[in-house]
């Protein structure tokens, strides 16, 4: 930015300061990131789509089965190339890394998150990785809520408030879903739901789908409308749906760990490409049905064209034979969490939001089939079942169970089907929550401590750093000391009250505290016997840097019940973190977080 440029902005926030209340500035810049995040959205949509189209010409129809092994391969190598040549940075999952840069960076966010999914995702989804977009299209638009938030001098808190309108506008962009994308921002980023954060979740939802309708048209990812109401004769066959899928979705979370575990054995890039690379390449060839996205199986199973969903394999399956194509279902639902998550192994970029969307419809349609095909004079709505199986996996896998309701309720443009809705949503929550504590995206974090929820205590705790309370202006004492020298050369010189010991590696050993060593202050007869290390104690706890969160902290100041307890970084003395200390910067970032 040039110095005219830069004296014009100066201006600017002067007159903005001067005239529009803080409130009001946050609902402009609301409305602000929802058209950029629905633009990110856009982009991120056509640029797989036109991807998607140049694959599709005449020249590559006669070789398409075999070039479902080849495209998905040479997506992930430009992927690579495109990582190792360009943007030599980290590309994590997109909601994962939203959450992280939330409870551990302030919500600050690179701007490189801006452009990196904007061309990674639709090379990765584009040639035929099994991946979703919703993931990226949240990163791009937290990337420009952040980055938008810093232009104008906001501070933290908005900034958060931000990251979660740029979530909500891309949701609402992706699936022109206003309402479930505010619920999905609230639950899956832990928003406050208070009038001074839903009105700018509502800007910004509102912002983003009129910009997805600009651009796009009424044209929807999925295309349905509810004929069959629900029938309460059901009930008996939802409840066993539910129990399907939540145990399906503790499947789905469990392949995922285990193959990101996987690969992360393997410290080469290149490695993971070529057995990643390969092994997608495979899955796809034998399943086509699991290459890209997968709106084209939904959409073709709520029309009830399961051949079409099941699209053409390399083997002469008879699909007029139901139970065959049952099998094959069944066959897509098993291996789509195992081919989405290939393909992030391999090194593609992409959302694991839509596959578990894919593996819903596909379990819900097979169910109803069975159901209609087993002889019993059973009827009920194969559509229906494909929705509320798309519930499932949702509140289960991504524990989002709200966010599953109203998305699928938005979709079917009523709410016919919400007392099977929250049933299934609820069910199948309960079941993955009790084998899985946390979603895909938060389990990680969890485990280090770093996710924000809707306990403002935790988040207070998370939010602070310990480098602001940590002291280290004490005076340190090595174990041969004399007592002459700790009170000439310590006591006398600190108005502190204990001093660390050390080793001459600097390892800490023990504190000498001014109470244990003031009854023999002024007793010179044992200046030169007593040292340091006969005066010294062992702390009853220890803090260590790189492990304990702010939480843990707390936890051990109330159960030593000391005042002061010292901190090892990298196994050596480090410092000091005061109880009065850090009860004071807790409150202090009480007040910011909560005003």
């Amino acid at each position: 930015m040039s110095l005219k440029s830069k004296n014009l902005f100066r201006k600017f926030l002067i007159w903005r300061y001067k005239h529009i209340s803080e409130r009001q500035f946050i609902y402009i810049l609301s409305i602000l990131v929802g058209f950029l995040a629905g633009i990110g959205t856009v982009l991120l949509k056509n640029l797989t789509h036109y991807i998607r189209l140049l694959l599709e010409l005449d020249f590559f129809k006669d070789y398409k089965n075999s070039l479902y092994f080849i495209f998905p391969i040479i997506g992930l190598i430009l992927v690579y190339i495109i990582k190792q040549t360009w943007l030599k940075k980290h590309i994590g999952h997109g909601i994962s890394t939203t959450l992280y840069a939330i409870s551990k960076l302030g919500g600050i966010i690179p701007k490189y998150n801006i452009y990196a999914g904007l061309i990674t995702a639709p090379l990765t989804a584009g040639f035929g990785g099994s991946v979703g977009l919703q993931g990226p299209a949240v990163s791009i638009g937290s990337a420009l809520g952040s980055n938008a938030a810093r232009f104008f001098h906001m501070n933290q808190k908005t900034r958060m408030l931000l990251i979660g309108c740029a979530a909500a506008g891309a949701m609402a962009s992706m699936f022109k879903a206003p309402i479930a994308a505010i619920i999905f921002a609230v639950e899956i980023f832990s928003l406050d739901i208070a009038f001074t954060s839903l009105i700018p979740l509502l800007l910004a939802s509102v912002s983003a789908v009129v910009t997805s309708y600009f651009f796009l048209g009424t044209d929807v990812l999925l295309r349905f409308e509810l004929l069959d109401k629900f029938q309460i004769n059901d009930i008996g066959f939802y409840i066993i749906l539910a129990l399907i899928t939540g145990l399906a979705s503790v499947y789905f979370s469990k392949v995922f760990f285990a193959i990101t575990n996987f690969f992360k054995q393997f410290q080469s890039r290149a490695k993971r490409l070529l057995i990643g690379g390969l092994a997608i390449g495979t899955i796809l060839y034998i399943i086509p049905a699991l290459y890209g996205e997968g709106y084209g199986i939904m959409n073709n199973l709520l029309k009830g064209d399961h051949v079409a969903a099941i699209g053409k394999t390399p083997f002469n399956f008879d699909l007029s034979n139901i139970w065959i194509v049952i099998g094959l279902l069944l066959g897509i639902a098993v291996f789509k969490a195992i081919a989405m998550t290939t393909t992030f192994g391999a090194g593609g970029v992409g959302g694991v939001f839509i596959p578990t969307l894919v593996m819903g419809s596909v379990l819900g349609n097979a169910f109803a089939k069975i159901i209609n095909n087993i002889g019993l004079d059973f009827s009920v709505s194969e559509s229906n079942f494909t929705l509320i199986g798309m519930t499932g996996l949702m509140a289960g896998v991504l524990h989002a169970p709200l966010t599953a309701i109203f998305l699928i309720a938005e979709i079917t443009g009523g709410y016919e089907l919400f007392v099977p809705l929250m049933l299934v949503s609820a069910i199948s929550f309960s079941i993955t929550k009790y084998y899985i504590s946390h979603s895909i995206y938060t389990l990680k974090l969890a485990q280090r401590g770093e996710l924000m929820t809707h306990d403002k205590d935790k988040n207070v705790l998370m939010l602070m750093n310990i480098d602001k309370i940590i002291e280290t202006d004490f005076i340190i004492l090595k174990p041969e000391m004399k007592l002459r020298d700790i009170l000439k050369n310590a006591v006398a010189k600190s108005s502190r009250n204990h001093f660390p010991v050390v080793d001459n590696e600097n390892r800490f050993l023990g504190v000498i505290r001014l109470d244990d060593i003031r009854h023999i202050m002024f007793d010179s007869d044992l200046y030169d016997k007593v040292d340091a290390s006969s005066l010294m104690r062992g702390s009853r706890d220890i803090i260590t840097y790189e492990k304990d969160s702010m939480n843990v902290i707390m936890d051990k100041f109330k159960k030593s019940g000391i005042w002061n307890l010292p901190v090892i970084k990298d196994n050596k003395y480090y410092g000091f973190v005061s109880k009065s200390k850090l009860l004071t910067a807790y409150r202090r970032e009480l007040i910011n977080f909560t005003s």
